[in-house]
């Protein structure tokens, strides 16, 4: 954090990478810590960070960019059980969005968090009621 310039902790060539079939993968360790105070352990959040600072912002790159904090992670720590197939451990969570660009464009909490396939954690989605000339419920996806 202070380093004159060049940084020592500049970003990586991630869209290079990931043209060149390298994995990647984002991350963090840091939940409001003295490294990094604003860490919530969201990775829809480190996510959303990523792709802007990689600038990844073409569509297919933040729809597919669900891949880099879920299945190329995956790999990445050598994961052997991983994915929606049966006999795998059933650990994963469920977000309330059409797609990967849905849940990273809204930021989205997550729905149902499943551990060993039992519901460990489950969030109502929030609803905006508008009252005007009467009252309307809207979904803001």
């Amino acid at each position: 954090r202070f380093d004159t310039y060049p940084k020592r902790r500049g970003i990586t060539r991630v869209k290079e990478m990931l043209k060149n079939n390298i994995n990647v993968c984002f991350g963090h360790d840091d939940v409001f810590d003295p490294w990094y105070p604003l860490g919530t352990a969201n990775m829809l959040q480190v996510l959303h960070m990523g792709l802007h600072v990689c600038q990844l912002m073409g569509y297919d790159q933040i729809n597919d960019g669900l891949k880099l904090i879920t299945e190329n992670s995956a790999k990445a720590l050598g994961l052997q059980d991983y994915g929606i197939v049966e006999g795998n451990s059933a650990n994963l969570v469920i977000l309330p969005a059409e797609n990967g660009f849905d849940a990273v464009r809204r930021q989205v909490s997550v729905r149902y968090s499943i551990r060993y396939g039992k519901v460990i954690a489950e969030t109502e989605p929030a609803q905006t009621e508008i009252y005007l000339d009467k009252t309307e419920k809207v979904n803001f996806c």
